[in-house]
């Protein structure tokens, strides 16, 4: 069996998404498939992740993906807020799973995750040093200062609403941001600080913990669903 034959969902992410894409821009797909339950009984469980690149794409099993959506991550968290003509593979059950995502939500691992990854993506931007690099490592600064700019504003609007867009409004904005931090890292230090204090002014419309059980229930209709027992388990014990 392959990742390919159970998928749930899927669809297209990344800077097409966003709308930050440009003409040499890769396509990214996310998405996510259901092991076959009598698989997870054995001794070697399947593999939890698949990523190939040309094209570009990965996907999580269904366990995995709840658990990496549970903490806030913001990457895996895009899938179930895509508009619907970026998904690519909408089963009933994915349906079912975008139907509870506000589920998966608390005030502050959204906002962990979410700033986490901006301060990280600064932390590498300010790790490079001065603008003196080559045109390719400039032009790889510009995209890693608009994706923190969007974790930025994606955290926030999440945090504070319960909602998330994946398109940023005003994608010009995010370009011009880019080139600013790619002449000097500290351009970006501003943003972030501002954001930092958002989060910290604002009352969230999350709640402090995730609810769990309706993930739960959901995953559990997948194993179910999912589950067609090996026949050499109905053979009769030897005596």
């Amino acid at each position: 069996m392959t990742a390919k034959n159970n998928i749930l969902l899927s669809g297209i992410v990344g800077s097409t998404a966003y709308g930050l894409s440009h003409a040499d821009s890769d396509v990214d797909r996310l998405g996510m498939f259901a092991a076959p339950t009598e698989d997870l009984h054995g001794l070697h469980p399947p593999k939890e992740s698949h990523v190939t690149t040309m094209p570009d794409s990965t996907l999580h099993e269904a366990a995995k993906w709840c658990r990496l959506a549970l903490r806030g991550n913001p990457t895996v968290t895009e899938l179930v807020w895509l508009p619907d003509e970026l998904y690519e593979v909408r089963t009933p059950l994915g349906d079912e799973l975008i139907g509870i995502r506000t589920t998966l939500l608390s005030a502050k691992r959204v906002r962990d995750a979410y700033l986490g990854y901006a301060t990280q993506q600064f932390k590498r931007l300010y790790d490079r040093g001065d603008s003196s690099f080559s045109a390719d490592t400039r032009k790889r600064t510009a995209k890693h200062a608009r994706h923190l700019r969007r974790l930025c504003h994606q955290g926030f609007e999440l945090y504070a609403t319960g909602r998330v867009s994946i398109r940023v409004e005003n994608p010009e904005e995010y370009h011009r941001f880019g080139e600013q931090v790619a002449a000097d890292a500290m351009a970006a230090l501003p943003l972030l600080k501002r954001y930092e204090a958002a989060f910290d002014e604002t009352r969230s419309a999350l709640p402090e913990q995730p609810d769990e059980a309706p993930v739960e229930a959901w995953l559990r209709r997948v194993r179910a669903h999912y589950y067609t027992p090996d026949s050499t388990s109905a053979r009769a014990p030897v005596r």
